[in-house]
């Protein structure tokens, strides 16, 4: 019995390390496809030869006279591979795309934070368009709140997530934490989990960044929804200057984007850790799709007492994006209709006493 318990407790450890060996070689295998040396031939090699050593060293799990030795040496190949992967380091000298060719930064001073390198291009259509950047100063003190958009462009679990900030007077500066793509590159799911992309900031007006997505994107078409976070204005202070400084230590050490761990949404909630009441960690914040509905449910959107099914409808920016267009007072008109009038308001409260 003993001896039938310890086999079968040695049956079970070898598939598990047989799963562990086919993981890190899919792993090993698309880390090389994807980062390896530039000579496309020497890289298809490295990767074939190391699938080729995790599937020997699979099937050596089943040979008991080379368990061991294929293990240490696959362990061996392992140590260099890892070596490698460390070694390959992220850049903010590469051939850049123009929509992220300049770095954002910022200039603090207490209360006062020049905003450096803010986008605003004229589009004609989602690639062509007139560069333009500009400096902004801002007073800390005149926040006025904090709108989170979300981006959907293929069904409702997925969104692109970002925060614009309201300094009142139709001035509001929008952050997009994307890619930094570099000319010819473009951006796949796949390839952000191999150190393929640096991690940037849009620092951006809102005609910009808002307009490309109502108004030009059609490949596929984006539906973009504007909502107003509730909370402490000290907590989005708080947040505008995190924000602030990890512009900068980005402008002075550039880090890589990673499509699960380090993402518009995982970005945004490790940001707001600065403030004492954050979020818990949520499966909604991966689904970032869901992560407005998982804010409703938690009290932090202005919901204007509606439900979260009229509370999107009525946030859906597109038609009045579309409408406004080049308008100088933009983000002034996307925000109109949003809030329900008070009559309307009262209206409802009467036919739910009915």
């Amino acid at each position: 019995m003993r001896k039938a318990r310890i086999r079968s407790v040695i049956i079970v450890g070898l598939v598990l390390l047989g799963l562990l060996i086919v993981a890190v070689g899919c792993w090993g295998v698309l880390a090389i496809l994807f980062s390896g040396p530039p000579d496309e031939t020497l890289r298809n090699g490295l990767a074939a030869a190391f699938g080729l050593a995790s599937l020997a060293t699979l099937m050596a799990l089943a040979l008991r006279r080379w368990r061991w030795r294929a293990l240490g040496s696959y362990l061996a190949v392992l140590v260099v591979l890892g070596v490698w992967w460390h070694g390959i380091e992220p850049s903010n000298q590469r051939d850049w795309l123009a929509d992220v060719a300049e770095l954002p930064h910022a200039s603090i001073e207490g209360d006062m934070i020049t905003v450096h390198n803010i986008r605003n291009f004229e589009y004609r259509s989602e690639t062509d368009y007139t560069p333009a950047w500009y400096d902004k100063r801002f007073d800390l003190r005149k926040l006025q709140g904090v709108d989170l958009v979300a981006v959907y462009w293929m069904g409702p679990a997925i969104a692109h997530i970002f925060l614009s900030f309201d300094f009142g007077g139709g001035d509001h500066l929008a952050v997009s934490i994307e890619t930094r793509k570099e000319k010819g590159e473009g951006y796949s799911t796949l390839k952000g989990f191999f150190r393929q992309y640096e991690l940037y900031y849009v620092v951006a007006d809102e005609r910009d960044v808002i307009r490309l997505r109502t108004n030009y994107r059609r490949d596929p078409p984006e539906d973009v929804y504007l909502y107003r976070l509730q909370g402490d204005l000290e907590n989005g202070r708080r947040l505008f200057l995190e924000y602030m400084k990890r512009i900068n230590a980005l402008h002075e050490r550039p880090e890589f984007y990673n499509t699960l761990t380090t993402n518009c949404t995982t970005v945004i909630w490790m940001n707001t850790r600065v403030n004492p009441s954050h979020l818990p960690f949520d499966w909604k914040i991966l689904a970032s799709g869901y992560l407005p509905e998982y804010l409703y449910e938690q009290g932090r959107l202005e919901t204007h007492g509606l439900p979260f099914a009229e509370l999107q409808q009525r946030v859906h920016v597109n038609a009045r994006a579309q409408a406004a267009d080049r308008a100088a007072d933009f983000s002034t008109r996307i925000r109109e209709e949003i809030a329900p009038s008070p009559a309307n308001v009262a209206g409802d409260d009467i036919d739910t006493e009915q």
